[in-house]
């Protein structure tokens, strides 16, 4: 079993806390990445995993046992690092086996790992290669083998996409992903892209100034986000916030942008919302997809309003607008087909069944 336990886990700076007293537990045989902007403490999570940085108090345990005493080397853990960290005097083969030499493995066991590795990679024709021989990607699909020959309890992932060209990254995140399914190890994945979390992990963990702001699966991330943060770092493009204030207008409750636009809370939504209202100001969350060009027959919860186009960006499949609503710039997604122009107003619709309310003060969806 390789499940990891974090415990109230500290790490600080001097006068500076990095990781604020963390409690995480990643089951065996999971893929979980942390998330989160520069230095929100991620990467220091990783690395107090890893035994690389030393806890200032808490307690990690792997597959059982704490480790907070224990060395890197004897963790039974991988580590694939940003910058490959390939031997340049090296071959492919070498490099991979380096690991398993130094533990005096037999030779036979460890060309049969190393053999196995490759052919998960798709790099057996590349072991006679030395690293400059070799493509950005190809380096991290070595990188990647010589953590697997070793066969740990867990890998540890410290953004290692982030050299590599946009197409290519697409690319590496498939491959890893295929190699998680077929070697079934539990991962920890550092990255602050989070397209990268949302099509990796089981588990995304969001982290910001040192505490974990959510943890759950990709959807439940996207779909019911805890806070104003995780809302909007979650998704791309970002979702909108719009000020707005929660009204009962003629007894029916509305949200009230502005005095020219007022949009009716759907009725499933407004037994959640009514003990809200004339509490002050609140922002409406809704992402780009919830804003589209409005039809002729509207669904349920779907409500129409006029809005004039500062920008419009084509993507091929569709169009992203961009538009003011109360001084705040709104990103909406609409048909190619639509008609979109700069400088044009366009009859938008919104999906209030998929809207959020968030306390500005306390930055906690309502």
């Amino acid at each position: 079993m390789a499940e990891v336990h974090i415990r109230k886990v500290v790490k600080k700076y001097d006068e500076v806390l990095a990781v604020r007293g963390i409690d995480l537990d990643i089951r065996d045989h999971e893929f979980v990445v942390l998330v989160g902007p520069s230095g929100c403490g991620k990467t220091t999570t990783l690395r107090m995993i890893a035994g690389l940085e030393d806890i200032t108090d808490g307690e990690i345990a792997i597959g059982g046992d704490v480790v907070n005493d224990v060395p890197p080397k004897d963790r039974d853990i991988a580590m694939v690092f940003q910058n490959y960290a390939l031997y340049p005097h090296m071959t492919v083969h070498e490099n991979m086996s380096f690991g398993l030499r130094l533990k005096k493995f037999p030779k036979d066991e460890i060309n049969r790992r190393v053999d196995e590795a490759a052919r998960i990679l798709d790099i057996k024709e590349l072991l006679d290669r030395k690293p400059k021989q070799l493509s950005g990607g190809q380096r991290q699909r070595v990188a990647m083998g010589r953590a697997i020959v070793r066969n740990p309890k867990v890998f540890l992932f410290d953004e290692p996409l982030s050299n590599l060209d946009a197409k290519l990254r697409v690319q590496m995140r498939i491959e890893i992903k295929k190699v998680h399914q077929k070697v079934r190890t539990t991962t920890v994945y550092v990255t602050h892209d989070q397209v990268e979390a949302m099509t990796l992990a089981d588990r995304v963990v969001v982290m910001n100034n040192g505490v974990i702001e959510q943890v759950g699966t990709p959807n439940d991330l996207y779909h019911h986000p805890k806070t104003r943060f995780v809302a909007g770092f979650i998704g791309s493009p970002a979702m909108n916030f719009i000020p707005c204030k929660l009204q009962d207008e003629a007894g029916e409750l509305k949200l009230r942008i502005n005095d020219g636009l007022a949009l009716p809370v759907p009725p499933a939504r407004a037994g959640k919302y009514v003990q809200h209202k004339g509490n002050g100001s609140v922002l409406l969350g809704l992402r780009p997809e919830h804003l589209t060009e409005a039809r002729a027959q509207l669904d349920p919860g779907v409500v129409a309003f006029d809005a004039n186009l500062d920008v419009t960006e084509p993507m091929g499949m569709e169009t992203l607008v961009y538009f003011p609503i109360n001084g705040e710039t709104v990103c909406g997604r609409v048909n190619p087909a639509a008609g979109a122009k700069e400088g044009a107003p366009l009859k938008m619709a919104a999906d209030l069944n998929n809207m959020h309310l968030i306390d500005p003060k306390s930055g906690l969806v309502l």
